[in-house]
């Protein structure tokens, strides 16, 4: 019970914090604890960790140099302030793992797990580095330039700032490890990887579910044109009037898409963690 306790306490500290300086909404702050106090109260300082890990490196992204993504933000479905639907999608599959840990202590929990937090961390990291290219993102399926803002882009520096998001969740996965001794308090259950498999873990895996957030977004995302501006936005209102829709899927929101991108991450995590092992 303590663990909850201790869980809750932290996970509400660091929302407050998050909410206050416009990081997250209302619900944004009530999910994001209620994730907290799972993840460590379910299992240990190696699940909290890494979320928070993610959860401060992208917020202090997203207000670097804010100034000159203003403009792009009116574009994007969800913005710096991020409310209850993107912290799950964010972090609900971890949350799901964690909680498959409890009831069957296993490793794949947490190579699933780094997947799928190597994949939200590289595809944020990406998002906020990628905005600040001075060099127009080229599509994932052309390979022509195209707006910037523009789902199913990408950029060298956008590109760079995945993999190195993906390497540190790695990296950090086996550094936790070694200080926590397992995946939950009492357990057995440790992964046998070294750092360097962990960084290729985390590295191609968050690097596969970035690309794979690309390629949805170029191909079946929802998206909507701006009859004023004509740009194509995520957002239902531009410019001040109603947008339409211009291609994909009618449910496949931004939300949706990190979910499916996180899932294949946390696959080919678990793939690539048993040829190594």
């Amino acid at each position: 019970m303590m663990d909850w306790i201790i869980g809750a306490l932290g996970a509400l500290l660091v929302s407050m914090a998050a909410y206050w300086k416009s990081s997250l909404s209302l619900s944004g702050m009530i999910a994001a604890t209620v994730m907290g106090m799972v993840y460590y109260g379910a299992g240990n300082l190696f699940w909290f960790g890494l979320l928070l890990l993610f959860f401060i490196t992208s917020s202090l992204f997203s207000k670097f140099r804010g100034d000159r993504k203003q403009e792009l933000e009116k574009s994007y479905a969800k913005t710096g302030r991020r409310d209850a639907g993107q912290v799950f999608a964010n972090g609900g599959l971890g949350m799901l793992a964690c909680m498959g840990n409890v009831i069957w202590p296993d490793p794949v929990w947490a190579y699933v797990f780094v997947g799928t937090m190597a994949a939200v961390t590289a595809d944020t990291w990406a998002t906020e580095w990628g905005g600040l290219s001075r060099k127009p993102p080229r599509s994932v399926l052309t390979w022509k330039p195209m707006p910037a803002g523009t789902s199913g882009g990408v950029s060298l520096l956008g590109s760079t700032a995945a993999l190195v998001g993906a390497v540190l969740i790695g990296g950090v996965a086996w550094l936790l490890l070694r200080w926590t001794g397992g995946t939950s308090t009492g357990s057995a259950a440790l992964p046998s990887l070294s750092i360097w498999q962990w960084l290729m873990v985390g590295g191609l895996s968050g690097f596969a579910g970035a690309f794979a957030d690309s390629l949805l977004g170029a191909t079946i995302q929802r998206m909507n044109r701006c009859p004023v501006c004509g740009k194509s936005v995520e957002v239902d209102n531009h410019c001040g009037v109603d947008t339409v829709p211009e291609r994909g899927l009618r449910w496949m929101s931004n939300d949706a898409v990190n979910v499916l991108s996180a899932f294949a991450a946390g696959l080919i995590a678990w793939g690539l963690a048993v040829l190594l092992t």
